[in-house]
């Protein structure tokens, strides 16, 4: 078995039109020899991702989901214009090589936009590390710094000196950022989803002030980040740039740790996993905390409100996705239970107000 993170066969319902975009890529890079081959990566619930080989040379396509989706979301030319203008601030990022905007071109490939970039051929840490690779307690800590360290140094790059002031609109991060999943989470509802009023109120309640103003990922995982397989600590790319935004850093660490399953969580998060974050050597989600505000000196006594808030917004992109299985708009069938996972992640959610109110003596 490969250490390499290898795609797979397309799923159902997801094919692409191997003749239109065969003919399209044999326009835009004279030279492609053979027949195309297209297979898919199987992980990941938003943007599709696919490998385009060719006899001499291979490209990552990128594109959005297939159904209706929303106007705002899945912006594919956004996310490589990204990509691009922080490729020589942020050298992680791979290269693009060409952008599709369907409504700006007279030649239709699939109906919708999307970009071409450069594969890196690495190792993904994904739910769990591939079973050749080997690694003690102490390299695993290791691999989960190095892993923090890029959110770290992204976090830290000079988006004014980069010339980047346009990537968001920047202080008032987060209230907009409440405003925006709230509202995100009530035009998903459906009639079998929990409300979150109460989750809702009591971040609006306990919503703090911008700590800073930096470029962040806004969907920072493992299984975003691409190792080097010859030295499988070393991080040698990040990926999924779709969200990336001007904001506020500890929102963006919120965001991260509503994903970090540690060790003893219950099953039910157990299941959920999609990190290798359980294994021994791996920081809890406190110890993340305390690494990064120690690295940064960004000062935070209680972050209790970014967790909430990290959690509240995977719910509402869980219901989100679960509203277009719903309505018949996908037949994605990974998403028929997501119904469950937005029940515990407000759970999860109403836990850690109640210990944050009885810490406060509310």
């Amino acid at each position: 078995m490969s250490l390499i993170d290898k795609p797979k066969e397309i799923r159902a319902g997801e094919e692409l039109d191997n003749n239109a975009l065969d003919s399209y890529l044999k326009q835009q890079f004279p030279g492609l020899q053979g027949d195309i081959n297209i297979k898919q990566f199987p992980d990941g619930a938003s943007n599709l991702t696919y490998l385009v080989a060719y006899k001499n040379r291979e490209f990552i396509l990128r594109r959005p989901p297939f159904g209706k989706v929303a106007k705002s979301a899945h912006n594919m030319i956004r996310e490589a214009k990204i990509m691009q203008a922080l490729k020589p601030v942020y050298r992680k990022i791979p290269a693009i090589l060409g952008l599709h905007e369907e409504g700006h071109s007279t030649q239709e490939v699939m109906g919708c936009d999307f970009y071409l970039m450069e594969p890196l051929v690495g190792i993904i840490p994904r739910k769990n590390l591939p079973k050749k690779l080997s690694v003690t307690k102490d390299q695993t800590r290791q691999l989960c710094t190095n892993v923090i360290d890029q959110l770290i140094a992204l976090h830290q790059v000079d988006y004014k000196k980069a010339g980047l002031s346009d990537l968001g609109k920047g202080a008032g991060y987060v209230k907009r950022q409440i405003d925006s999943w709230s509202k995100r989470y009530q035009q998903a509802m459906t009639t079998d989803a929990s409300s979150f009023h109460q989750v809702i109120t009591w971040l609006n309640d306990n919503r703090p002030d911008d700590v800073a103003t930096c470029i962040i990922h806004n969907d920072f995982r493992f299984d975003n980040v691409v190792l080097n397989s010859k030295k499988p600590l070393e991080v040698i790319g990040v990926l999924d740039w779709e969200m990336a935004t001007l904001g506020d850093p500890l929102m963006d660490l919120g965001n991260s740790l509503a994903y970090w399953v540690q060790a003893d969580d219950d099953d039910f998060f157990q299941a959920l996993r999609r990190q290798p974050t359980h294994l021994q050597g791996m920081l809890t989600r406190n110890e993340v905390v305390d690494y990064y505000l120690e690295k940064t000196g960004i000062h935070c006594d209680d972050f209790s409100f970014y967790q909430v808030y990290g959690l509240f917004r995977l719910a509402a992109i869980v219901q989100q996705l679960y509203y277009r299985y719903f309505h018949g708009q996908t037949k994605d069938e990974r998403f028929a239970d997501f119904i469950n996972v937005g029940r515990y992640l407000q759970q999860r959610c109403l836990a850690l107000i109640v210990k944050h109110d009885q810490q406060e003596g509310k």
